[in-house]
């Protein structure tokens, strides 16, 4: 997931920018995460999509004032994605942190929890996030500021 340069139009308002780039930023996501859970990976791999998770969150965050509680429902939508991808990261980094030196037993627990949530994160994905109509539940909505005059 390469980071984007957004291009804002200075002459528009935040409410008419955001109608403009965040729908293609969040399907840009969609794609970006489709992309990447189509190959295989390892579970330590995952935490470059919380960071893309994580810098979209917070993207949208900023835009709060130009939208109604609908953007908070796909804030934490957002968020729970995020966490399941935390408790991966969360696994993996105890891992590392034991390093080589931690008894069998423990870095086969360590990677088996991690693995495990992988496998969580992936239905949560497929099931909930990305489940059918629901890019458009997003786009259709970041089309729409409900406050123009922000």
């Amino acid at each position: 997931m390469a980071k984007r340069s957004i291009q804002w139009d200075e002459n528009a308002t935040p409410a008419g920018n955001a109608r403009l780039i965040l729908p293609e930023l969040v399907a840009q996501y969609f794609k970006d995460v489709r992309d990447f859970l189509a190959e295989k990976h390892e579970p330590k791999e995952l935490h470059r999509m919380r960071l893309a998770s994580k810098r979209l969150r917070y993207t949208l965050e900023l835009f709060r004032p130009c939208y109604g509680p609908g953007l908070e429902d796909r804030l934490d939508a957002l968020k729970k994605l995020q966490d399941s991808l935390g408790d991966v990261n969360d696994a993996v980094a105890a891992g590392g942190l034991l390093g080589k030196r931690a008894a069998k037993k423990v870095r086969g627990f360590l990677d088996a929890r991690a693995e495990e949530k992988a496998q969580e994160f992936r239905l949560h994905w497929t099931e909930n996030f990305d489940a059918p109509k629901r890019e458009q539940w997003w786009t259709n909505f970041l089309r729409k500021p409900s406050s123009p005059k922000v």
